[in-house]
């Protein structure tokens, strides 16, 4: 292309709008909320180095409203959540399944299967008491924001793409093994209790692909969420949070 052609076309670039490189809103709307929940958790590592007395765990509430503002701000495209589920898989199956990914969960956490090593989210205060206003929003962020936000980036994205960059028109009954083996052991790594991971990430991508609605998985993680946070505050086993 010679300089006259080449200014022509930067030109009608810029003077089309239209003409010009846009990231795909369909894999930013999914990217962005997770991407926004894992830059908090950076901050929340970090933040006691250089705050020692500021308390991270006040971020959380922040973190998880940030998240589902930006859910809501891109609704519209998730297309995959506006099909009515079968009732059979989300009100069945899928808690189930979440079920036993929770009991399977806290016995898989042996020393080797950690990557972890710290004390977890523990919202004691000096006196050992629970402070609610941290408990709860940590419980609720869990069982209700984050199953949508990881689903919608894991699932409905990642699992996809990796068959077809084009991953909306991607059936999920039609994903293959090696993209559900590449994409629950990615999630499974973003996890302290990685093997648990990998084994919920590939619970949730056979109740996507057999169920065919992205809402099985949203049941099933939610369930095991909540299980979870309910669990754990009985317990006070603050290292699974």
């Amino acid at each position: 292309m010679g300089w006259k052609s080449r200014a022509l076309a930067f030109v009608d670039m810029h003077a089309n709008p239209a003409a010009m490189t846009m990231p795909d809103i369909r894999i930013l709307s999914r990217v962005l909320p997770f991407a926004a929940y894992m830059l908090f958790l950076a901050i929340e590592g970090g933040i006691g180095m250089l705050l020692p007395d500021f308390d991270p765990r006040i971020l959380y509430p922040v973190k998880v409203g940030a998240v589902a503002l930006l859910l809501w701000f891109y609704r519209a495209q998730y297309v995959e959540l506006f099909v009515r589920p079968d009732i059979r898989w989300v009100g069945l199956i899928s808690p189930a399944v979440g079920a036993l990914v929770f009991v399977l969960w806290i016995n898989l956490d042996g020393d080797w299967l950690d990557m972890g090593g710290g004390t977890g989210f523990s919202p004691i205060d000096d006196a050992g008491g629970i402070r609610w206003e941290l408990a709860l929003p940590r419980l609720f962020g869990a069982a209700l924001v984050v199953p949508v936000m990881e689903e919608l980036f894991w699932r409905s994205f990642l699992l996809r793409w990796i068959d077809r960059h084009d991953f909306l028109a991607m059936e999920p009954a039609r994903l293959t093994l090696r993209a559900i083996l590449i994409a629950s052991v990615l999630f499974g790594l973003e996890h302290t209790l990685w093997f648990a991971g990998i084994i919920a990430g590939l619970a949730y991508a056979w109740l996507y692909r057999a169920s065919g609605t992205l809402w099985a998985p949203i049941m099933a993680h939610a369930v095991t969420n909540l299980m979870l946070g309910v669990w754990v505050l009985q317990t006070g086993s603050w290292n699974f949070w």
